[in-house]
Parts: structure tokens; sequence; C-alpha cells
């Protein structure tokens, strides 16, 4: 599997943006998401989707200000990013598994980063 992150730039406080991760290779039974990293923290998981159904999952810290989908024909996964906060400053990172996923060990794939940056 190999993932492609691309969308990210700089916004005020309150704004919005979208991420976009295009998926190639046997991504059919994977789980796809987003982590994101800021400076000088850990890697945190931010959402995730079941490539090939309907579930979804977020971070407490991104739920009701994000939402995560899928364009199955362009085997392209979004980040919307909507209310975006100054703590959402961070690289963020599209990921895959075979398995679900919370935390970085479960992860199979990366892709590279892409840089949100929201100031106040």
């Amino acid at each position: 599997v190999q993932l492609q992150a691309s969308g990210g730039g700089s916004v005020q406080a309150g704004g919005s943006l979208r991420l976009s991760c295009a998926a190639s290779g046997r991504i059919f039974r994977n789980v796809i998401g987003w982590f994101r990293q800021a400076p000088g923290k850990e890697r945190e998981f931010v959402a995730s989707l079941i490539w090939s159904g309907i579930s979804t999952d977020y971070a407490d810290s991104v739920k009701g200000r994000f939402t995560i989908s899928r364009d199955n024909a362009k085997n392209t996964v979004y980040l919307q990013m909507n209310s975006l906060k100054p703590e959402d400053t961070a690289l963020y990172y599209c990921a895959a598994s075979p398995r679900y996923f919370t935390t970085t060990p479960e992860v199979d794939y990366w892709g590279q980063g892409t840089q949100v940056t929201v100031s106040s």
C-alpha cells in the first residue's frame, strides 16, 4: 500500500482545511486514517475508516469538527477539518493497516506528512 497525503496549509482559528490521502495497492481490506504530530509531542491518532465498510473512528479532541470520508473511484480518503484551533497545528500523516488502529505500532503503512498550521 502506498499513500500520498496533500492539502495542508495555514489558516486562522475557526477556518477549515481538507486533507487528501491518495492510496494505491491492496487497500480494499485495510483501515485507512490520519495521525498528527505537533513539535515536541508524540504522534497521535486523529481519525480512521474501514475502506470496505462504513465504520469510522475519531479522537475525542476532533469529534464534531473533523470528518473522514472516502471516494472509492479515486481511491482517496479525505479529512475535512472545520472549526480549526491553534492546538490542531501539526504535521498530519496518512496511515493504513490491515487491522484497526489507534496507536502508531499498529500502523503498517505511512504516507508523508502534510503541515497544518492554525493561527490565533
